[in-house]
């Protein structure tokens, strides 16, 4: 009798956490309530159920390494940002092309990828887009062709490294992948992306990246050093930023964490500038409300693992495959690629990544035998955040930019670009974990 009870008490906890998930799923997909939200409250619920116990839930299902990783670079980036450095370096771009606007375009890609690739892809487009619109105004150009190109090259960019995009921090530690790692697997193979995807784009847009003189002109003599509001500030970021990105390839040697990097890069800049700005204002520029979404999705994700509903998934996709990891490899790519042109590809690759995890621990793998799944899984999700306008949160955030400032991005005019777009690069990303990965053994 108390066997029975215990298998529905089971059974009731693992459908309150599936319809929890589920319901929680469909609310941030909707965006009617801010995503924040609806991921504590589901957190909460998860543990009021009795499904994660509330230490459990902080001290397993909770990855701090990420959540402190992202406050670091938020410090980081947002103290710099007051000094203007990156307006300024948006307009140098610019006028090292000479007014041309192809040139341009293709310069502030390749200034966006980059930069996505060491900034985080929501704060790099906040940065780049409003100086992007003010650069067309002033050429009497659309911004469209060049906002259009900068999302793109902002999701490729971002899949380069570690910190460049919130999935692969994610993935990075919860696989123990570093910034090395990161650099050396994944870099190349985006470094081929960005190319091909910087020459589709100014092919397709040439049309309408025509100009007259006078338009060069007025651009030419604009004074870049007007947008730097603190000289001194700029060049302590510069120096703190550099120290900051050499601590990344150096943390394993110093035994760091990349969190621990991260947050000293913070903290350094914070205490250089605290004559000028107050420690409150630099928090304000942490993006709490994402802090947050990140805390409460993983205990989210935590209340499937515990009642087993994680387990029971990765045993079918392996049941899929007969345990054969190509095809298992392959479905993670092309699944996460589609899923995140749909869906935000956060929730989707903290609902993976225990997924990955129960796939190694059943077929037995090894760390090595398993990193092929990782990069998989990094290249579909973030590759597939170019799928559609709503695919990821630096799309949105750019056509909301654009639409305030009367250069409306259409939902079709992306998807003629970006669809072809994202279905090539998943391909070449395809063949790329195939022949060097997988059969070469570079994992």
């Amino acid at each position: 009798m108390a066997e029975g009870v215990v298998q529905t008490v089971a059974s009731f906890q693992v459908v309150i956490a599936a319809t929890l998930f589920l319901a929680c799923y469909a609310f941030i997909v909707a965006e009617k309530i801010d995503r924040s939200i609806i991921a504590l409250s589901g957190a909460v619920l998860m543990i009021v159920f009795g499904i994660v116990d509330f230490q459990t839930a902080f001290t397993k299902h909770v990855h701090w390494e990420t959540i402190f990783l992202l406050i670091g670079m938020m410090m980081l980036v947002g103290l710099s940002s007051k000094s203007g450095i990156f307006e300024y370096l948006a307009l140098k771009t610019a006028q090292s092309a000479k007014g041309n606007p192809k040139r341009i375009l293709i310069r502030l890609a390749i200034l966006t990828a980059v930069g996505a690739a060491f900034i985080d892809n929501v704060t790099m487009v906040l940065l780049v887009a409003p100086v992007t619109i003010a650069i067309a105004n002033r050429l009497h150009l659309k911004a469209t062709p060049f906002l259009i190109t900068e999302i793109l090259l902002c999701n490729i960019g971002g899949t380069a490294t570690l910190v460049g995009d919130p999935p692969n921090i994610m993935i990075g530690t919860a696989a123990g992948l570093s910034f090395n790692d990161f650099l050396i697997h994944l870099t190349p193979v985006v470094l081929v992306l960005a190319v091909l995807v910087i020459v589709c784009c100014s092919l397709y847009y040439a049309k309408h990246l025509k100009i007259d003189d006078e338009h060069k002109d007025l651009l030419m003599n604009e004074d870049p050093r007007d947008y730097i509001s603190d000289f001194g500030l700029a060049k302590k970021a510069v120096v703190v930023f550099s120290l900051t990105l050499l601590g990344f390839f150096l943390h394993n040697l110093l035994h760091l964490e990349p969190a621990v990097v991260a947050l000293a890069g913070g903290t350094l800049l914070m205490l250089l500038g605290a004559k000028s700005y107050k420690a409150e204002k630099v928090f304000q520029s942490v993006e709490w409300v994402t802090i947050f979404f990140f805390v409460g999705l993983f205990v989210l994700v935590g209340g499937l693992v515990e009642v087993g509903i994680i387990q029971q998934l990765a045993s079918g996709m392996l049941a899929i495959t007969n345990n054969n990891l190509t095809q298992t490899t392959f479905i993670l790519l092309w699944g996460a690629g589609i899923a995140s042109s749909i869906v935000d590809n956060i929730p989707l690759v903290a609902t993976t990544i225990p997924l990955v995890q129960d796939m190694s621990s059943q077929l037995s793998l090894s760390a090595s035998e398993t990193a092929p799944l990782w990069w998989a899984l990094s290249l579909g999700a973030c590759l597939g955040g170019n799928g559609t306008l709503i695919a990821a949160s630096a799309n949105l955030i750019v056509a909301n930019i654009a639409a305030r400032e009367g250069n409306p991005i259409s939902f079709i005019d992306f998807l003629k670009v970006s669809v072809p777009i994202t279905l090539g690069t998943l391909v070449i990303a395809s063949v790329y974990v195939y022949f060097v990965i997988i059969l070469l053994g570079f994992a």
